[in-house]
């Protein structure tokens, strides 16, 4: 379910490894839906919305991002319920609708409610970024799959956004981290301390501090942790609408079945007041810095 945003190298990908697993592959574009609900929207508001890099506000990317992430759940639906009946499968019946969120983009909030993290079941829902891409590195070997080598090298993207090119040089391509703030590594770091170790944000940043002490400054670990847990308690809600996942690790933030926790949370200002009296100590020289 391409759009004009989508790369080339993303469709060839995909099909490849449908030929290699011998699946189904329909490649198609949604793009034609997509202008009629913006045009519906413009006529009743008289507003075009437009694209960051087309001028557009933070509010107009994110609402185009978002129609073309929610259609494609709507769209795997119509398939699902269909395709038999198109390939006259004996019985009939329907298609299960997989899910596609990972833990991570879980836990930083970086889904769209009602998109392709909406399904019947989520086969990687419970498992991180990180671990998953440990997977795909074993089967490409276990499973004779070397095509998986191209899915392990590719910048992960939303391909949500207008790719611009200059002179036919590519300068601005979405990028998942970028979008998000913050690597993945970071998010599987995070997502392990929080729900395996139980940590808030004071404990995180204790333990981050020592941790990554040789890269970053006490203050950069605290806005990297603050900024997580800002992220993390703004899209808690998301968490009530995941798709169900087999769990297979520690860490899953799902709310309903596994983290039985808030969706609404309020504003952490006492960890964030130790954080800071504590920094003062680091900065002002009155507190060694741990090896």
């Amino acid at each position: 379910m391409g759009s004009e945003n989508s790369s080339s190298e993303t469709r060839a990908r995909a099909k490849a490894l449908a030929g290699d697993i011998g699946a189904y592959h329909t490649d198609l574009n949604i793009d034609t839906v997509v202008k009629a609900l913006t045009n519906l929207f413009t006529a009743v508001t008289n507003f075009v919305p437009r694209f960051k890099v087309h001028g557009g506000s933070q509010a107009e990317n994110l609402a185009l991002q978002n129609i073309q992430a929610r259609l494609r759940m709507v769209i795997a639906y119509l398939f699902a319920q269909l395709l038999p009946t198109v390939r006259q499968r004996p019985g009939g019946g329907g298609l299960l609708v997989l899910g596609s969120a990972n833990v991570d983009e879980c836990l930083r909030g970086y889904l769209t409610k009602y998109d392709a993290s909406s399904a019947d079941i989520n086969p990687i829902g419970g498992i991180s970024k990180t671990d998953l891409k440990a997977f795909i590195a074993y089967a490409q070997d276990a499973y004779n799959l070397p095509v998986l080598q191209s899915f392990l090298t590719a910048v992960p993207t939303a391909e949500l956004e207008p790719i611009i090119t200059n002179r036919g040089t590519q300068n601005y391509v979405q990028s998942d981290e970028a979008d998000m703030g913050m690597t993945y590594a970071e998010l599987s770091e995070f997502g392990t301390l929080r729900k395996v170790h139980k940590l808030g944000p004071y404990g995180m940043w204790e333990h981050l501090v020592r941790k990554w002490g040789p890269q970053l400054s006490p203050r950069q670990v605290y806005e990297k942790v603050r900024f997580f847990y800002h992220c993390f308690n703004v899209n808690r809600h998301k968490m009530t609408t995941m798709t169900p996942a087999l769990h297979m690790e520690q860490y899953s933030p799902d709310d309903n079945r596994f983290d039985l926790r808030p969706f609404v949370y309020p504003v952490f200002s006492w960890p964030y007041r130790k954080i800071e009296e504590a920094l003062r100590g680091y900065e002002g020289g009155g507190r060694e810095k741990e090896e």
